[in-house]
């Protein structure tokens, strides 16, 4: 019997975490129906992050709350409250910037200029107004390239231009801001804020928000310059390290989160050791993890990369199945590596029942890895 643990990330706008792990789980089962199977799906920040704690604290519970996504239209959001400890005597709120702001909530209809995370930093405040005692933030998918201003103007923030008006939402007002009074802001709770991100981008540069990440967004390339220098300005207005790691995640928003207080961790590693990742790994035979697109960037902070460097370490035989997997994507770490587009023939037929083609990946990867 083998023992086969499957630690998923969700498939960005396809399916989630944990029916990732189900499907896959599934489709090992079929090819091997006597092996031990564990799931436990994984987060790094991005999408599906509440979920993870929903699934790994005892307790944890979904708070709703009304706010104003990256379209501005009202979006029926939630945070999530986990159970008080001796750090955190009134709770932790868990806010997921995804699940408020994210660039799935457009449905395709991308906002490049306009788009803002004040629903993010609206669900903050209901979680500061609920009394917790700390806050832990995690902001991968992100719709915007706004610096963060959406979310600080919804905490208090004032953001204005050189006729002293209050700036649009967005891109196009971090181009016109000339001054932020954060007189009015929020503090923070006793217990601080911590940042979970999903990259590693600093604000700014070849490397940064703009350049890197404003594309996804629909910036066209005459955009992107523009885009860069106006997040320069926005560190100035902050006065924030522009080349700080993680500064350029969520478009900005890593910048203005550390302006404010908080601080930016990885967060693949930090969810990995709230959900025990660590010790399945050492318990199984054989690791699965996976994410929608697996490309240059998933060794910087990804799930997949954390799950694979703890298997190395414990010598565990591991596997990747992956939407696409982009063919300067370094699967080094992986014994075998499936992409649910190889497997379904296209795309759109693997976005059309992705359950069935990551069902398929687990019966490849049982004949290959069992």
């Amino acid at each position: 019997m083998t023992r086969v643990l499957f630690a998923p990330d969700g498939f960005k706008g396809s399916i989630s975490a944990v029916a990732a792990a189900e499907a896959l789980a599934a489709g090992w089962r079929a090819a091997r129906p006597g092996d031990a199977i564990v799931e436990l799906p994984m987060a790094d920040g991005g999408e599906g992050t509440l979920d993870a704690f929903l699934v790994a604290v005892p307790g944890a519970r979904r708070m709703p709350v009304a706010v104003t996504g990256p379209h501005g239209r009202a979006v029926a959001a939630s945070w999530v409250l986990l159970p008080p400890t001796d750090d955190a005597p009134q709770g932790t709120g868990v806010v997921e910037l995804a699940s408020t702001s994210g660039i799935e909530l457009l449905d395709g209809a991308l906002r490049p200029f306009d788009a803002d995370t004040r629903g993010f930093g609206q669900a903050i405040a209901a979680a500061l107004d609920h009394g917790v005692s700390r806050l832990v933030l995690a902001i991968g998918s992100s719709a915007s390239t706004d610096a963060g201003f959406g979310m600080l103007a919804a905490l208090g923030a004032r953001i204005t231009d050189a006729d002293h008006l209050d700036v649009v939402p967005g891109l196009r007002g971090v181009r016109t801001a000339a001054r932020i009074d954060r007189g009015g802001v929020r503090s923070l709770p006793a217990g601080g804020a911590l940042v979970l991100t999903d990259v590693r981008s600093p604000l700014t540069g070849p490397a940064g928000a703009a350049a890197v990440f404003g594309p996804q967004k629909g910036l066209g390339p005459a955009d992107v310059a523009d885009a860069d220098a106006a997040l320069a300005r926005a560190a100035a207005l902050l006065d924030t390290d522009a080349a700080h790691p993680g500064a350029g995640a969520a478009g900005g928003t890593g910048a203005a989160l550390r302006a404010w207080g908080a601080e930016l961790v990885p967060g693949a590693e930090r969810i990995a050791d709230l959900v025990g990742l660590a010790a399945a790994v050492a318990a199984a035979d054989v690791v699965v993890t996976g994410e929608g697109s697996f490309d240059a960037s998933s060794g910087a902070g990804k799930a997949p990369a954390r799950v694979a460097a703890l298997a190395q370490v414990e010598g565990r035989r591991v596997g990747l199945v992956a939407g696409r997997i982009a063919p300067e994507a370094d699967t080094s770490a992986f014994g075998a590596a499936v992409a649910r587009v190889a497997l379904a023939g296209s795309t759109e037929a693997a976005l059309a029942d992705p359950a069935r083609w990551l069902a398929a990946a687990g019966e490849e990867l049982a004949r290959r890895l069992g």
